[in-house]
């Protein structure tokens, strides 16, 4: 049976590297994958970016309104008619290996379902990468529910500045930590994260949390 993966880490841990990584190994050996991420993340538009400057444009985005699951069913039909078209009738129909998921906290509750539904009743894995908290420690709906279901939940890890393993993720505007403001805001002008461990985010934080 396919499963669900949940693949988290905190800022700069390399999940879309990893998930890329991925990606690159299912087709080095032949085999047909789909990537996908969230809608509201903007940040790179419809291109999954990697921090070592790597990149990959998506073959589908989704949106908050959306089925996953639709989605999904829609661009691997896609897949199996390019291969028709190109290959005639004398192989095959080209399947999907795999659907990878970049900014799964983003994802809604009910999509994170559907992430489930793929894997086990299309028997097709799902990888999905994400962040688990957010800057006020508090877990994000896609991600809480991916700890929900998911049957396997593996942490990226990665350093907070004083060389401990970093936990949360602090949100810095103006060059300072901030501890307010809605739960999405992209990586920009406005924002920027940084990855600590408990000790550091308590220190900056005055010892407050969420």
């Amino acid at each position: 049976m396919a499963k669900l993966y949940f693949r988290y880490g905190a800022m700069n841990s390399g999940k879309s590297t990893a998930l890329l990584q991925a990606a690159y190994n299912y087709e080095e050996r032949g085999q047909r994958v789909l990537l996908a991420k969230p809608l509201i993340d903007t940040k790179g538009a419809d291109q999954i970016e990697s921090r070592l400057g790597v990149s990959r444009k998506v073959d589908f985005l989704i949106g908050q309104d959306d089925v996953a699951r639709d989605l999904f069913a829609e661009h691997q039909a896609r897949v199996r008619y390019t291969h028709d078209e190109l290959a005639g009738l004398s192989r095959p129909p080209a399947e999907v290996a795999c659907l990878l998921i970049d900014e799964a906290q983003f994802l809604t509750a009910d999509q994170v379902d559907d992430l489930l539904r793929i894997a086990v009743l299309d028997g097709i894995p799902v990888l999905a990468y994400g962040i688990r908290t957010d800057f006020r420690t508090h877990a994000f709906p896609g991600s809480r529910r991916l700890l929900d279901i998911a049957h396997t939940v593996e942490e990226l890890k990665t350093i907070c500045r004083c060389g401990r393993k970093a936990l949360f993720n602090a949100r810095v505007v103006g060059g300072r930590f901030v501890f307010e403001g809605d739960q999405v805001a992209i990586d920009g002008v406005e924002a920027r994260y940084e990855s600590l461990c408990a000790e550091c985010y308590l220190h900056e934080s005055g010892g407050r949390l969420g």
